[in-house]
């Protein structure tokens, strides 16, 4: 079969390139003749990814005459789906010939308006493919009237946490609900040489976002203050590493003037911003701990067996943690802290609990990429 991924941010946010490499490895297991077709934002970003057709996922310019048809239904409607509709021509042409279309952006639900893919969506449907929702994750705050609606569009919904599953399941909004871990789990690593010095028993990988300034004007403040405790209190050495290099969401250059101010130490360093993720992964599979803001760098330390504090604040990376300990644990809402001694104190539980960690790990962690794997199963019988 063909599939079409769509929803694609572009390969700049790692967390995106680890799920569509995840998912060709899920597919590829379950239909070893499939190909595939992968319609990105930034298709530039994706030459990293060579097992797939890349499109652009363009939006062409109105005609004359559609201009004032979408004017009059916008007036009196007030409706954009007619402008939507023959905006996406082009891109909904790419889907043509495959046969189960994936929407592999699986917070496409959880931020702001997203109408415009709720009709790509149903544009997809009238021209009778499949349609999945793919490693979704959604949150109660996310769900109003129009996007509860458009969740039954799709043939299928396949949750990567529990929190979204019961959700979607107690309100009964698609009749196909499906629990499998995140396909980002199962993308395989590559390990390049570490940074002199750094060894896999005394390295701490470390990254934070830009994106929560936007919540937490201090988290530059808090993240120096953490470092600082790192280099006088343990022996540990200090990895920044970026999963997000797009413009104006870039961790790289958010956390490179951090990682400067304790360059003199000679215990930290910053890995380069153009690695791709699979490279990235390899990095965070060989530290000892690993403290993330970006889920799918979260993901990769998981998988891998790495401790791990998820600075998260959205219902995936709560609903994942959840998954693997039983309880939302090891997390710490980094949107809400207002010092470094919560993300301290955090750490130390790590520390304290390292070897019950990773022995929970040694059996949790292949139970969750052999869901995952199943995926491809499910998704064929479908």
């Amino acid at each position: 079969m063909k599939y079409f991924l769509f929803n694609h941010t572009g390969c700049l946010n790692r967390g995106c390139e680890a799920i569509v490499r995840g998912s060709i490895n899920i597919i590829s297991s379950a239909d070893p003749n499939c190909q595939f077709v992968l319609s990105s934002y930034n298709p530039d970003s994706d030459s990293v990814i060579p097992e797939v057709e890349h499109y652009k996922f363009d939006v062409r310019n109105l005609t004359q005459a559609e201009r004032v048809v979408s004017a009059f239904n916008i007036k009196l409607r007030n409706s954009e789906e007619y402008a939507l509709k023959k905006m996406y021509s082009e891109t909904l042409k790419q889907a043509q010939d495959c046969d189960i279309c994936l929407s592999v952006g699986g917070d496409t639900y959880c931020y702001g308006d997203n109408y415009p893919i709720q009709v790509f969506t149903r544009e997809l449907k009238k021209l009778g493919k499949k349609v999945i929702l793919w490693g979704a994750s959604i949150g109660e705050e996310d769900l109003d009237d129009k996007k509860s609606k458009s969740l039954s569009d799709f043939d299928a919904i396949f949750t990567r946490e529990s929190l979204t599953y019961e959700l979607l399941k107690s309100r009964n909004l698609n009749e196909h609900i499906f629990l499998n871990p995140d396909p980002a789990f199962c993308m395989e690593r590559e390990d390049l040489p570490m940074p002199t010095g750094f060894y896999s028993d005394n390295t701490l990988g470390f990254n934070i976002s830009p994106l929560v300034l936007k919540s937490n004007s201090g988290l530059t403040e808090i993240a120096e203050s953490f470092i600082k405790y790192i280099i006088e209190k343990t022996t540990l050495n200090v990895l920044f590493i970026p999963h997000v290099t797009e413009e104006n969401n870039n961790d790289f250059k958010y956390m490179k003037p951090i990682c400067d101010k304790f360059r003199e130490t000679g215990r930290v360093e910053i890995l380069p911003d153009n690695l791709n993720a699979k490279q990235y992964k390899g990095y965070i599979a060989r530290t000892r701990f690993f403290i993330g803001a970006r889920t799918h760098a979260t993901i990769a330390a998981y998988s891998n067996g790495v401790p791990t504090i998820s600075l998260g604040y959205s219902v995936k990376s709560r609903g994942i943690a959840k998954d693997i300990f039983g309880e939302e644990k090891y997390t710490l809402n980094v949107c809400k802290i207002d010092s470094s001694d919560a993300l301290i104190k955090s750490f130390e539980e790590l520390v304290a609990h390292e070897s019950e960690i990773r022995s929970l790990y040694r059996n949790r962690i292949p139970e969750i990429i052999r869901d995952a794997m199943k995926l491809g199963d499910e998704l064929v019988n479908i």
